[in-house]
Order: C-alpha cells, then structure tokens, then sequence
C-alpha cells in the first residue's frame, strides 16, 4: 500500500456522488438510518438464545432499538437493543466502577465492545461496554453536532450548491491511498499519512475533509461499489477514531467503484493508481484566508 499527497482540484464527479445532507444524517439522534430496518419483532427468553460473536467498533447509526456497529476495517453489524440489554461503562463517570446506565448513552461516535446473542432475525445485543473517557468524547461531539447543526447543514448545502463551480472552492490538500487487489485494510504507514492528514485539516480554518473510495476495473459493478465504499469507510473511521477528526466536519463518504480513474485501466501501472481512496480538504474561498 502506497501513499502519496498533493494538491487537485478535480473533485467534480466525487462531489456529484455526495447524497443531500447526508454528512450530518449519521450524527443527528433521532433521525432514521434507512439502512435499519425496525421490525417490532418480540424476542424469546435471553436464556434461550445461543451466543453470538463479540463486535467491536464505533457506533455509526441508531435507529430506535437497533444500531449500527462499525469495525476498523469498514465491516459493520446491525445489532438489536433488548429490554434485557446491559449498558456498562467503566471508571467514576456515571457514579462508580462498571456502573449500570440506559441505552440512552449509546451515542453515534462511541467506541463500544457488544457482546451478542443469535436471534431469530440477527444479533441482539446482552451487554454493551464503553470507556468513560469515549463516552466523554462522544457525548462532546454529539452536543458539538447538536449545537453546529445549522452551521454544518448551511456549509453542506453551500458545498452542493458549488459542485458545478468548483472554483469557489479551495482544494486545501488530497492525500491518496493506494490498495492491493480487493483489500481495503491500512497499512501502519498509511495509518500515520491519515493522522498527519487530520493535523494539517485541523490546523486550517473553515476545513471540511471530503473521502472518495475508488477501485480499478477488474470485478464486477457490484463487487466494485462494495469495495469502493469499505475503503472509504475504514478511512473515516480511522480518522475519526484514532486521529480525533470530528465527524461533523465529515462530509458523506462515497463510493464511487471504477469511476473517474486516474490512470488507464489497461495497464497494470495505470489499475494500481486507480485503487485508491482520495482525502480531500476543502475551504470555501468565501471564508477561506489565503
């Protein structure tokens, strides 16, 4: 895996892919992730379900009584909040050691280990576990989100309003990362490139990171769109998790498979540049101080 940084402003056809709003729909409580579906199904006897696989990752989505639990690698598990479901967080934050509290605390960005059972249309989680100190950070950010709600949706729709004049925008910085075939794991050197990459957008007023995940033209349409978004998301969940980028200036990452190579797919040299994912610092030059 490679990495290399520099300066583009060819971002037209990524920001054409970015769906209204959807950089703050993650971070809202209370708003409805379409890719969890409530059944309303009654769940047996917590006694009489088999165990499931132990899930660690962030949260990324809650609806109602199910959440999403993404891993590092981009992997996600929707996992079902029962009436049975214990909530512990380590440390004095909520008044002692291991101390029990409501699922109400189970804030999108938060780091959780959920130990699972198998039921009868997927996992349900038995226990949830969080640090403190995660807690703390995500209850942060989730007020942050609460407090920059108009902020962030007037700078999103100001950034959709300029995708077909994207000289009004600033391309502060784009870092690539490149893949093997069909992977999307980081490497160590990569780890440290994306860390540098949230120093630099923090260190920048104004800046919004935009991640675009791409692959070469060997497999499928479908294979393809799949791996292109498992890249882009192990990338914003390194990001957010390890370099502390806050996800309310994360605008919606985006797949976007074969489309827009870099380079020629008929060679090799041109498929390796095309396995990348694109990280991309933006300022509107209507804020932004040259």
């Amino acid at each position: 895996m490679r990495v290399i940084s520099r300066t583009s402003g060819s971002l037209l056809l990524a920001l054409l892919a970015l769906p209204a709003a959807g950089a703050l729909s993650a971070q809202q409580p209370g708003v409805a992730d379409p890719n969890i579906v409530v059944t309303g199904e009654r769940l047996p006897d917590p006694s009489q379900l088999p165990a499931g696989p132990e899930v660690k990752g962030i949260i990324t989505a809650r609806n109602a009584d199910r959440m999403k639990v993404t891993a590092a690698d981009g992997t996600a598990q929707t996992i079902t909040i029962a009436e049975f479901t214990k909530v512990k967080a380590g440390g004095g934050l909520f008044g002692g050691k291991n101390a029990n509290i409501g699922p109400a605390s189970l804030l999108n960005g938060l780091p959780v280990t959920v130990k699972t059972l198998q039921g009868p249309s997927g996992l349900v989680a038995a226990q949830v576990t969080f640090k403190n100190g995660d807690f703390k950070t995500a209850n942060m950010i989730h007020n942050g989100t609460a407090q920059r709600f108009d902020e962030q949706a007037a700078a999103t729709e100001a950034l959709r309003g300029r995708m077909g004049d994207i000289d009004k925008y600033n391309v502060k910085g784009t870092t690539n990362v490149y893949f093997d075939t069909g992977k999307y794991a980081l490497s160590p050197s990569a780890k440290a490139d994306l860390c540098n990459v949230a120093a630099q957008a923090e260190g920048t007023d104004n800046a919004l990171m935009l991640v675009v995940g791409y692959t070469d033209s060997v497999g499928g349409d479908e294979y393809n769109q799949t791996l292109s978004e498992k890249r882009a998301s192990g990338v914003i969940n390194y990001l957010q998790q390890a370099c502390h980028w806050k996800p309310y200036r994360m605008l919606t990452p985006t797949g976007m498979a074969k489309a827009d190579p870099a380079a020629d797919n008929a060679t090799p040299e041109g498929r390796a540049q095309n396995r990348r994912v694109s990280v991309n610092i933006l300022v509107s030059k209507a804020v932004d101080v040259m």
